[in-house]
């Protein structure tokens, strides 16, 4: 075993300390390319963990508030510079990151990144929220500030969790609210040791830890009286659920939810090596574990075969195994429950006579035959829409391929979904790239690209319909942490 290797023991992390649980308990966290192999033991917070940290949380609130918006985003920089301070420790967090997820060691590196970038994007729109807007009379002069709403619940899922918490932690912060972060059960090793990081580096109770079950702990945090914002990113499923619970007190939500993301390539579309690469990993990134990947992929007939032959060669070229291996290009779907939705998913659209095709390399046959979370990215050509696969999110390493003959047509299928998050359009036509894309029930496109490489996180995301409520990243995503305060006085008393 690597030095680096050794199984770890995380707690968790309230009022400025490393605790246990209150119980003392712990679980375990195995790599799913190896699942006898222990990376190591998590802390399994309690309720009564739950309500110290929203209480650390809530009585750090006023001196954090009361800080200026400038203040406040000036240690969101030193935050940004201090998390990539330490090569080595980078190094060891993103390889532990890797042997608890699975997904390959150049995607850990690009998440440990994209952190720092956006504690910095959010100290920049800190500023721009410092300057109240003015409305001058007659009849009255009146000022709209911002205020902190109090202390956030921030739900993290295990796909993405540094990237995802770069979208809603920094700009909680900068708005002046304290927070109770929750990473997933499923990823919580590097998740919370790079948030230490963050929270010692802010007054105590600022930035609190929970780690453990949802179902012990979710309700209770979601559902806590003193809770005065909940963002959470998972599933619909889920996603309802805390809705629910957090109608409750009414506490304002943030929804990012699933997705099943359709991309729309149109007869004039570039389709050279390049354009089909950054399809392969719009679609296969993190082994299709993304939320806003393209799960869906409508071609106009005329360059049907010429995509199905491309996309096969760039899956082809696909290496499947440990992520911490250099040649790898894929590594195992995190879990095996979620590893049975994607296989579930290939052999029904088999059993109803479609073609399927597994492609890639696997060059350690006995580890992915050993019982590891592997699938070769799977391909179904001109599914029918009824298949799961179609209808439902994947967030796996496979992908439906169907045909279209007009615009219309396309933008019909692609909108006959519960779901709305993410989309992209593929042409060489500016204008018809925006018409199609305006005709799209999605709270995010992307032209002649798809997924997190072709995200500008200066601007909203989020999704419509079922695929949730609100926005993160972009000025968006730091107004929601933040309530309109409007004062108002007679004409010129106040301006």
């Amino acid at each position: 075993m690597n030095n680096m290797d050794q199984v770890i023991t995380t707690g968790i992390f309230i009022n400025g300390e490393i605790r246990e649980a209150s119980d003392g308990n712990v679980y375990d966290i195995h790599n799913p390319a190896r699942p006898s192999e222990l990376v190591g033991h998590a802390a399994s917070a309690t309720i009564n963990d739950v309500e110290d940290a929203v209480q650390a949380a809530h009585a750090a609130f006023p001196a954090w508030s009361s800080l200026s918006m400038n203040e406040r985003a000036a240690m969101l920089r030193e935050v940004a510079q201090k998390l990539s301070a330490d090569e080595e420790d980078v190094k060891y967090r993103s390889r532990l990151f890797t042997r608890e997820h699975g997904k390959i060691a150049r995607e850990t590196l690009l998440e440990m990144s994209r952190l720092g970038d956006r504690f910095m994007q959010a100290a920049a729109f800190g500023e721009r929220m410092a300057i109240d807007e003015e409305i001058k009379g007659p009849p009255f002069d009146t000022l709209i500030t911002r205020q902190p709403r109090g202390v956030a619940a921030l739900i993290v899922p295990w796909n993405w969790p540094l990237s995802i918490l770069g979208a809603k932690l920094p700009q909680a912060l900068v708005a002046g609210n304290t927070v109770v972060v929750k990473p997933s059960a499923n990823s919580a090793l590097a998740p919370s040791l790079t948030l230490q990081i963050i929270a010692k580096l802010l007054p105590p109770g600022v930035v609190n830890i929970l780690t453990g079950s949802a179902s012990t702990i979710g309700d209770p945090l979601v559902g806590h009286p003193l809770v005065r914002k909940v963002n959470f990113t998972g599933s619909t499923t889920i996603g309802r659920h805390v809705m629910k619970t957090a109608a409750d007190n009414i506490t304002p939500v943030t929804l990012e939810l699933g997705g099943n993301d359709a991309a729309l390539v149109l007869e004039d579309a570039v389709l050279d090596d390049d354009s089909l690469n950054r399809m392969y990993w719009g679609t296969f990134g993190s082994s299709g574990q993304i939320c806003m990947a393209l799960k869906r992929l409508y071609v106009h007939e005329s360059r049907y075969d010429e995509v199905v032959e491309g996309f096969t060669a760039a899956c082809e070229r696909a290496v499947v195994g440990d992520g911490l291996l250099p040649e790898t290009t894929m590594g195992p779907v995190n879990n095996a429950k979620q590893l049975k939705v994607v296989t579930d998913m290939i052999a029904e659209a088999r059993a109803k006579g479609a073609e399927v095709r597994e492609c890639g390399q696997v060059p350690d046959e006995a580890l992915y035959a050993g019982g590891g979370h592997f699938q070769k990215p799977a391909l179904v050509f001109d599914a029918d829409e009824n298949l799961s696969i179609v209808r439902e999110e994947q967030f796996g390493p496979c992908l439906p391929i169907m045909k279209f003959k007009t615009d219309d047509e396309a933008i019909a299928k692609a909108n006959d979904s519960i779901y709305g998050l993410c989309s992209s359009v593929w042409t060489q036509d500016k204008e018809r790239a925006v018409s199609v894309s305006k005709r799209i029930e999605a709270g995010y496109t992307y032209l002649n690209a798809h997924g997190p490489m072709a995200q500008d996180g200066r601007g909203p995301f989020g999704g419509f319909k079922q695929s949730g409520i609100g926005r993160n990243l972009g000025y968006d995503g730091v107004l929601a942490f933040a309530e309109p305060h409007t004062i108002s006085g007679s004409e010129g008393f106040l301006l």
